[in-house]
This record gives C-alpha cells, sequence and structure tokens, in this order.
C-alpha cells in the first residue's frame, strides 16, 4: 500500500511538469511584445546591437578606463559642441545645411513599452514573491533561499557596474537562448524541479513528519 501511495506521488510529481515561466504564448509575448521584446530578441539586430555596443562602451570607460561620471559627461559635451560649432562653421563657408535639431529622438512609444513591461511584470512579482515567503511551496522557497545567497556571495565579488553590464548582457542573450532551446531548457528545468521536489518529499516523509506535535495537530492529521 506505501508502494502505491509513493508510486502514486511521484506520477504526480513528474505529471506535473510545466513550462519555465507557466505560459503558453511565445517568449515575444511574455517579454510585453512591442519594440523592447524586438531588441531583446534582436529582431532588430541593428538596434540590439548599437545598445550592445553603447553600453559595451560605457562599462569600459567606467570599469576599465575608470572614468569619473561627472568628468565623462563634462567631456562628451565638449566634444558635441565642438563637433557642432565646426560643423556649422563649415557649412556657412561652404553654404551646405547646417545641424539640425531632431524633433524626436526616441520615439515616445518605446518609453510606453518599456513602462508597461516594467508595470506588468512588477505587479506580477509581488504575489509570487508574497506567496513563495509564506512558504506554500517549501522546495522553492529553499531555492529562492540559496539563489539569493549565492547570488550576495557573487556580488560581493565584483562591482555595481560590473554587475549592471553583466544584468545587462543576460537580457540581451537569455530570452534569444531561451526562445531558440525552448524546448530542451524546459525539459531541463522540469526534471530539476522534480528531483527537487522528490528529496523534499523524502526529507519530509523521514524527518519532518517524525518531529512530535502539540494536541491539535495530532487532531488534524488524525
Amino acid at each position: 500500500m506505501m508502494n502505491d501511495t509513493s508510486s502514486d506521488s511521484e506520477n504526480e510529481i513528474i505529471g506535473s511538469r510545466a513550462k519555465l515561466f507557466g505560459h503558453e504564448e511565445p517568449i515575444h509575448e511574455v517579454l510585453g511584445g512591442g519594440k523592447v521584446a524586438d531588441v531583446l530578441l534582436w529582431k532588430d539586430r541593428y538596434v540590439s546591437g548599437a545598445l550592445l555596443g553603447g553600453m559595451t562602451v560605457i562599462w569600459f570607460l567606467f570599469e576599465i578606463v575608470e572614468y569619473n561620471f561627472v568628468a565623462l559627461l563634462c567631456h562628451i559635451s565638449i566634444t558635441t559642441m565642438l563637433v557642432l560649432f565646426i560643423w556649422s562653421t563649415v557649412a556657412d563657408i561652404f553654404k551646405w545645411k547646417g545641424p539640425q535639431i531632431p524633433d524626436i529622438v526616441l520615439k515616445e512609444s518605446f518609453f510606453h513599452d518599456l513602462a508597461s513591461i516594467l508595470h506588468k511584470r512588477f505587479n506580477q512579482l509581488l504575489p509570487m514573491l508574497l506567496r513563495i515567503s509564506c512558504g506554500i511551496d517549501l522546495p522553492i522557497f529553499l531555492l529562492n533561499i540559496v539563489s539569493l545567497y549565492i547570488l550576495s556571495v557573487i556580488g560581493s565579488y565584483f562591482s555595481f557596474v560590473n554587475l549592471l553590464y553583466i544584468g545587462f548582457l543576460c537580457m540581451q542573450t537569455l530570452p534569444i537562448v531561451y526562445e531558440r532551446y525552448e524546448e530542451e531548457i524546459n525539459n531541463w528545468v522540469g526534471d530539476v524541479i522534480i528531483v527537487l521536489k522528490k528529496n523534499y518529499r523524502r526529507f519530509n516523509k523521514n524527518y519532518l513528519n517524525k518531529i512530535p506535535r502539540g494536541p491539535g495537530k495530532a487532531k488534524k492529521t488524525q
């Protein structure tokens, strides 16, 4: 009888395998769709490449060259003003068209898409954090505690700029990798979750259930 119940519980664990994000729609829709998702999934390679190159240059200047932010901002402003001055002067001499200020540098829809994604994900994250913190799913709770501790240890060996750059690289690479190898990643994550749940049930059976309980708890279990 015990073997039947244990096999049923194992079958229940295996049958509960789901996708990594618990979604049925494509990863493009999970990221909110729109231009932000296009950038993260490299649908527009020129924009994604330019953004990656720009962030790499900023990381190089701050972390490798150790530029001060105020000094860098002033030097960029000085260089821009000198270039515009030379351009305007040469344009007046040769009767060329002078520098023009663009009406729109970045489209307003880009910021709307970004704000919408952040708002949506934040509202989804808060209930998830509350559910995990209450210990409803103990294996996930323990996994998050261990992950946060590992992240804190890693963070102690890197500067804040390096962590931001690593996070940006993850944002630029992980979504497209998941899109291309979605089935393999889901299977691997599902196997890991199954192993964690099996080990937790074994730990719960061998240790937690043997802890003496009060009269109230004993009546409920009966």
